[in-house]
């Protein structure tokens, strides 16, 4: 498995004959016409107008402003057993987060930079656009120019469907490869901040209130509230989350890279939730599974998925299909239990990898055992009481989602038309 720092991953594909990023250019990216909605306005509040475009592939078309960050990935190779001590009903938080240690992690190769800019040429001129750049073969070897390509072909093919884009993936809006070799994407500018960002800002929030005794002199009516929107924005976010996923599986595109730094947010005001669209990024490990594509090779970014589905029992291309999506449904799990449980509590309380350890590692995807552990900690009340909603519907969809039987496990609309994420729960 590999995370994306900074945006999180796993595995992908990419077939032998899109492995060029040269080659994805001229082939994705020849003109065809696909519906823009461009967005000269940050507020989440305005509508904004629709109209034909084509995707740019000159480079002079656009300015580049600031950098703005980088990232790279993290390869999770294994993940050691707990300690037998703990095997027991006796856990102590000391204990589990001394087990992390174990945990056996790389750093991947392969470095990306984002940069500001906006189009400075034809009808989509003025647009604010995010630059994704990839190092190229020359600096990052094959695997990135696999990367670029692959995220490049996913974008191209499911902003081609003649049936419409949603709105819950961001928008390609051209790429070009510069004379060094690098590969740049541009991406509509519909906000700076992901799910992570988001789930930090409110688990600050929290340990601000607590530190400065702001919780206590609130009177029950406010905390309510407050309480409240907060489970509104997440539930939104999930919402808008899945929709973007099942869009993808109706498309036969696999995500596999779910997680908080992969879902773009138009804003993380929790008074601002009925503007809130979350939109996925970071198809860099992107998988087609129609079934003319599912051939294994071993030079595809998606080996390790196959692998998997090999170890699991999955081996016609159906069953193979199945586990893929299964997969991806997996990860979304994960990214629930994450924004179930970070913005509810203090900063440091909980996070991915010690959440997603709790999970797999001491209670063995049983998600009874882990709210009765939760419980136990005044950290995570506010999160046990989120899952607890609808007499404990969100524990409920989580255990399915984590289903150790990827048979078992629901697709993507099924989870959203879940009572807990339809919010009926609220």
């Amino acid at each position: 498995m590999a995370m994306l720092v900074s945006s999180s991953s796993s595995s992908s594909s990419s077939s032998p004959h899109s492995l060029s990023f040269t080659r994805s250019l001229h082939n994705a990216l020849s003109p065809f016409s696909i519906t823009f909605t461009l967005t000269r306005s940050h507020s989440p509040k305005r509508a904004p107008p629709s109209f034909k475009a084509t995707l740019i592939t000159n480079s002079d078309s656009f300015q580049v402003g600031r950098a703005i960050g980088s990232y790279g990935f993290m390869n999770v190779t294994s993940y050691s057993a707990f300690p037998s001590a703990l095997e027991g009903n006796d856990y102590s938080y000391a204990d589990f987060g001394a087990g992390l240690k174990t945990q056996d992690v790389g750093e991947g190769s392969v470095k990306i930079r984002l940069y500001e800019g906006r189009v400075s040429q034809g009808p989509l001129r003025g647009t604010p656009v995010i630059f994704k750049v990839y190092p190229g073969k020359r600096a990052g070897g094959i695997e990135a120019d696999m990367m670029a390509a692959n995220e490049l072909n996913a974008h191209s093919f499911l902003q081609s469907n003649s049936k419409g884009i949603v709105q819950n993936l961001v928008l390609l809006v051209g790429g070009f490869e510069t004379i060094t070799g690098e590969q740049w994407l541009a991406f509509r500018d519909d906000g700076k901040y992901s799910a992570a960002d988001y789930a930090k800002f409110a688990s600050d929030r929290v340990s601000r209130d607590r530190a400065s005794g702001e919780l206590s002199s609130w009177n029950r009516f406010e905390q309510e509230q407050s309480i409240k929107r907060k489970q509104i924005f997440v539930i939104k976010l999930l919402q808008g989350a899945m929709r973007g996923l099942a869009y993808m599986h109706d498309n036969n595109r696999l995500h596999q890279s779910l997680g908080p730094f992969s879902v773009m947010l138009n804003t993380i005001s929790e008074r601002e939730a009925r503007y809130l669209i979350p939109r996925l990024r970071d198809l860099a490990f992107s998988v087609d599974v129609s079934y003319s594509e599912l051939e294994e090779d071993p030079r595809s970014l998606a080996d390790g998925l196959w692998r998997r589905a090999t170890a699991a029992g999955a081996f016609t291309r159906m069953e193979k299909r199945a586990f893929a999506i299964a997969d991806d449904i997996y990860e979304a799990g994960l990214l629930f239990a994450y924004m179930a449980f970070v913005p509810f509590c203090e900063a440091g309380a909980m996070d991915g990898l010690a959440l997603q350890r709790l999970l797999e590692n001491t209670f063995q995807l049983d998600l009874e055992a882990t709210r009765e552990y939760c419980m136990e900690d005044d950290r995570l009340a506010k999160a046990v009481e989120f899952l607890d909603l609808g007499d404990g519907a969100g524990w409920e969809l989580l255990q399915a989602m984590l289903n150790a039987d990827f048979r078992k496990r629901p697709i993507a609309q099924a989870v959203l038309n879940h009572r807990f994420m339809t919010g009926d729960v609220l």
